[in-house]
Formats: structure tokens, C-alpha cells, sequence
């Protein structure tokens, strides 16, 4: 069969000046002048796509704080081991961070942290003879504060917080923990049990630790239910602060509260589908407005804080 070539000369045109554009000179960057400010270097990204997104991230906090908003930052253990930790005290001593959730290795990265201002352990070297996660002071210390707070009726995080100040550690300064403790900014730890060192420790009390986990779930849920018009933020956490959020978002909600019209954001090298779909899309159907934000952890939240600092101060 022959086919005969179209016949462009029939092709309707417009004029571009009709047409609606996604990119405007506007948005675009704005020259980066040596010796400017912070301020001035973030006000000059793009206001495109993912740059666009950060600083609507920072707005939403700054929107939050200014008007007694709940902050929750849901933070996996990376963000201390990225040496992230002066930033988020820096956030919570600000007021701006109102809340802080943690899962099992984050109080562990934490409290090495406040012992020994080091943290981290070479894992190949040290699985090749049984001896990875059998640090006697770290297991030592954090079960017996979980025994003695989940026997009190205390959450996990309060209670390694209070351990914390008791023994007077020699870099608490450096703690999350322990400046959530002592500035009175909940902190919770939600734990999957057999997924830290602690929990191989001979001091390892499986029912005192589900307790004391058990009760800062209810006081999440407590801190979720009052999200409304305020931002949740999960950098770092895959799986587990993603799946504790929704669950306690439902209860929240289940209960009666109006927790529905909020900001979400994500923050991770890799966007998982976890923290997509139950922190960022889900929860935000019913209003709000959610972000996911893909960059290294050391880059990506130093800009965010400095944004939403530079911008409490104007």
C-alpha cells in the first residue's frame, strides 16, 4: 500500500504569546553575588520543581511556628550519624521542632553520642567474630533506664532522656535525647524489637522495652492528633516511622480529632514507597499539602533550617 506523506501546509498555528508556559524567566535563578548571605543565596534558587519545593517545605514550617503549630520531625538514625544532631537541637531550642520521633537505632546513635561524642561501629569488622552491638555501656545504660522508666509508667524516649541527665553524660550537649528532656519536647521511640543492639544486651527486658515503646505510640498519637494546620516531617525512615505515622494518624482521626489539613514532607536520598504513600499522599488527601524532597541528608536539611531561620528572623 502506498502512503502518501501529510500535507504540513494544512497545520494550524498560534502564537506563542497565547500559549501557556511552565517556565518564565520569573523563576528563574537569580545571579549568585560573592559575599552574599544565606538569605540571599536561598531567595536566589529557581523557583522550579524541587528548589521550589524546599522553600515551600521551609515556609510551611516557619508558617507552623509562627502561628503555635505542631513541627513533628520523624527522624531515622542516619540523621545523627550524618552529624545532623546541633541542627535539630538548634530547631528545637528555636521551638521550632515541637515534637520528635525516633526508631530503635536512633536513641542507641544518640546516647553513644552523649557517652562517648562517637557512634557507629564497622560492622564487617566486627560481625566477622560476634562482637558487632555488644557495647556493655550502651546496652547497660539504655535498659536499665527502660526497665526502671516502663516500671514509672514512662515512655522509652523520656526515660533515655532522664538517664541521660542523671548520670550527667560527658557530651549530652551533643544529644537529641537529652536536650528534648531538658528543653520538655516530647520525644518518642518506636521500636521493632530484635532490630538493635540493645536488645542482644544480657539486661534486655522484652516486655519493659514493648511497654515503654507501647506508651510513647499513645503519646504519638497524642502529638499527631493536634497536627492540624501544623507539618510532619520524615527524613530517614523507610518503613517504620512511615507505618507508625498512619497508624497513628487513624487513630487520631478515628477518635474524633481534626487532624486532616496539614504539610507533609519527605525527606530522603531515595523516595521509598512507604513514606510516599503514608506521609506524603495518604494523610494528605483530605487537605494540606505534601513534598517529597530526594538529596544526601547533610545537604538537603542544613538549607531547610537555614531557610526557615533566615526567615523567623525577618
Amino acid at each position: 500500500m502506498m502512503i502518501e506523506p501529510i500535507d504540513l501546509k494544512r497545520v494550524k498555528t498560534s502564537s506563542i504569546k497565547t500559549r501557556k508556559n511552565k517556565v518564565k524567566i520569573n523563576d528563574f535563578a537569580l545571579p549568585y553575588k560573592t559575599g552574599s548571605s544565606v538569605k540571599q543565596f536561598l531567595a536566589g534558587l529557581p523557583k522550579i520543581l524541587k528548589a521550589e519545593d524546599l522553600l515551600a517545605s521551609a515556609n510551611a514550617i516557619v508558617t507552623a511556628k509562627r502561628n503555635n503549630k505542631q513541627c513533628i520531625l520523624a527522624m531515622g538514625d542516619s540523621v545523627i550519624k550524618v552529624g545532623l544532631s546541633p541542627l535539630v537541637i538548634q530547631l528545637m531550642e528555636k521551638k521550632v521542632i515541637t515534637a520528635i520521633a525516633m526508631q530503635g537505632a536512633g536513641v542507641i546513635h544518640d546516647t553513644e553520642i552523649a557517652l562517648i561524642g562517637e557512634t557507629s561501629e564497622d560492622v564487617a569488622v566486627t560481625i566477622k567474630d560476634g562482637s558487632f552491638g555488644m557495647a556493655e555501656e550502651t546496652g547497660s545504660i539504655l535498659n536499665d533506664a527502660i526497665k526502671a522508666g516502663a516500671d514509672k509508667g514512662m515512655g522509652l524516649g523520656e526515660a533515655a532522656g532522664k538517664v541521660l541527665s542523671e548520670i550527667n553524660a560527658p557530651r549530652r550537649d551533643m544529644s537529641i535525647t537529652y536536650n528534648a528532656y531538658k528543653l520538655g519536647i516530647p520525644l518518642t521511640v518506636h521500636v521493632a524489637y530484635g532490630t538493635d543492639i540493645i536488645h542482644m544486651h544480657p539486661k534486655a527486658d522484652g516486655a519493659a522495652i514493648g511497654k515503654a515503646t507501647e506508651i510513647d505510640f499513645r503519646k504519638f498519637a497524642a502529638i499527631v492528633s493536634m497536627l492540624e494546620n501544623g507539618v510532619i516531617i520524615n527524613i530517614g525512615s523507610a518503613v517504620i516511622l512511615p507505618e507508625v505515622f498512619l497508624k497513628a494518624l487513624s487513630v487520631a482521626r478515628n477518635i474524633g480529632y481534626d487532624a486532616k489539613n496539614f504539610t507533609a514532607i519527605n525527606m530522603d536520598m531515595i523516595q521509598h514507597y512507604r513514606p510516599l504513600e503514608n506521609v506524603v499522599k495518604r494523610p494528605t488527601k483530605t487537605g494540606g499539602q505534601g513534598f517529597a524532597i530526594t538529596g544526601h541528608h547533610e545537604i538537603m536539611f542544613p538549607l531547610l533550617t537555614a531557610w526557615v531561620l533566615e526567615s523567623l528572623e525577618s
